[in-house]
């Protein structure tokens, strides 16, 4: 009897201690944000926060005010809405809200890459040498000529009238940048003489289709494997694409290229001299590639459809590219389409400005999270503080900032010229009477912000600049609608539309 007692007593402990551990006992406690656990055990509300982050964020606030914590996935989150309190957690030290152990988390998982303790330091010093100052404009003009090489290869500038052609817009769009970027940041293969260059660049061309292609597999699995969510075949697919871009990005391949960009270099240098494994930095040059390449390419897609979609919005661009163009002493020619679009031209167009913000208010959704390293007061702007639980997570979900109609009037509606002022300054924006700060969060902010966010300014603009003045396109069915967002990818930067939609383009000269 005492030994079947033992076994019933061992059993109800470690049920009891499962149900801890699942959250099953997690009360709200003085001071404490209101807790909504869902119906089911160590899930909570995983489920409807995947499908659908914004609608299942906006019920929990009508439900429970402007911070409140969550179940995820067995791990609590507290959300903050209130745009006027993002500051205390942005500027919050990491000695209190870390993002580095989510991230470096996440990238384990996804990349199957071990970060060592210096990596944020390499990435932090190389990205300020490279990506800004006199290393944005190498980088700028590297995106530049590749953005020639990949857009205006064989496409008929000799014949005349120019033939039309036809792609999904969106596939078009990615695909360019991403291969323009792939180029601009990993290299050319090397040649000598005419020929031999002019074979390097059809080979070039050829094997970036093919990693445009495998990318676009590992793109769209992405936002599940995040989640731990693919089937058994989708997780051996995972496997052998990961096997085929650390063969393809792997250092000995790399290396063998002309024109690798200094930021590439930099950051391999520096990581060798850690001592970080030669296998290792392979998969980090994967996930360079996934975060510099996956978001440039659907912005431009997002920007240039609202351009078509808005004629008078279209008109001022190319009016304004058109002028910085001429200023710059460049004249586009029949049977020349050549263009150099420098750092100092983009700096010179205030209304394709306004355009690429409001582009990225409307498609851009990230999600800044921060892991909560001891107890702590949270302090809201309005006076209250709340406390936050050691081992919960923090968030903030700036989407909900972009589409708050008292910030930005009619939010889902594209508005060229929402950013700028009609005396050219920097336009401000208010809630409750009160300046908003953080009005718009396309890039993170704080210690998860975006290091390439310059560069990738650059890179949209740069084929905005392309596409408005060297180009001709239109829709193929002008009555078609630009295609919703797709819901699945919330919380990982830009968005990319349900479905594709067809145009077609030609050389203007």
């Amino acid at each position: 009897m005492d030994f079947w007692l033992m076994v019933l007593c061992a059993l109800l402990a470690a049920v009891l201690g499962g149900l801890y551990l699942v959250g099953a006992f997690r009360k709200r406690g003085a001071n404490e944000p209101p807790v909504d656990k869902g119906l089911i055990p160590w899930l909570g509300h995983g489920l409807n926060f995947r499908n659908d982050t914004l609608s299942f964020l906006q019920q929990m606030q009508k439900k429970h005010g402007d911070v409140f914590t969550v179940l995820i996935a067995g791990h609590f989150y507290t959300f903050l809405i209130d745009p006027l309190s993002f500051e205390a957690v942005v500027k919050e030290g990491r000695a209190k809200l870390d993002f580095y152990p989510i991230g470096y988390e996440l990238v384990g998982n996804v990349f199957a890459f071990r970060p060592s303790e210096k990596m944020h330091k390499v990435i932090e010093t190389s990205s300020v040498k490279h990506l800004s100052g006199d290393g944005l404009e190498v980088m700028t003009k590297a995106m530049m000529d590749s953005l020639q090489k990949v857009m205006l290869h064989k496409l008929g500038s000799e014949e005349s009238p120019k033939p039309w052609k036809q792609d999904g817009f969106f596939h078009f769009c990615y695909n360019k940048v991403f291969r323009a970027g792939y180029f601009a940041l990993y290299g050319n293969k090397p040649g000598k003489g005419k020929k031999e260059k002019e074979s390097a660049l059809k080979q070039d061309l050829k094997e970036s289709e093919e990693i445009f292609k495998q990318f676009r597999k590992y793109d769209q699995l992405f936002p599940r494997f995040s989640y731990s969510m693919l089937t058994f075949g989708e997780k051996k697919e995972v496997e052998s694409l990961w096997s085929y871009f650390w063969n393809i990005l792997s250092v000995k391949n790399v290396y063998q290229k002309d024109n690798i960009s200094g930021w590439i270099h930099d950051q391999q240098q520096q990581l060798a001299e850690t001592g970080m494994p030669e296998h290792m930095r392979d998969r980090f040059m994967f996930l360079l590639l996934w975060a510099a390449q996956s978001n440039t390419g659907p912005a431009s897609f997002w920007l240039l459809a609202h351009l078509l979609k808005n004629p008078q919005a279209m008109e001022e661009v190319r009016k304004e590219v058109t002028a910085v163009v001429r200023d710059s002493g460049q004249e586009l020619k029949p049977g020349n389409a050549v263009l150099n679009v420098t750092r100092e031209m983009l700096s010179q167009t205030p209304v394709l400005d306004s355009a690429v913000k409001e582009t990225l208010r409307m498609a851009v959704a990230p999600m800044l999270i921060r892991a909560v390293l001891e107890d702590m007061q949270l302090k809201m702007n309005d006076g209250r503080a709340y406390a936050l639980r050691k081992g919960d997570r923090v968030a903030i979900f700036p989407y909900l900032t972009h589409m708050d109609p008292e910030i930005h009037p009619e939010p889902l509606v594209f508005k060229h010229d929402r950013f700028l002022t009609t005396d050219g300054k920097k336009k401000k924006f208010y809630k409750n009477g009160e300046k908003v700060k953080y009005a718009t969060m396309p890039w993170g902010a704080g210690v998860s912000v975006c290091r390439g966010r310059f560069f990738a300014i650059n890179e949209i603009k740069l084929f905005a600049f392309l596409m408005v003045t060297c180009f001709e396109m239109e829709l193929v069915n002008p009555e078609v609608k630009i295609p919703p967002i797709d819901k699945r990818r919330f919380g990982f930067g830009v968005m990319q539309p349900s479905h594709d939609i067809q145009f077609r383009y030609r050389l203007r000269y």
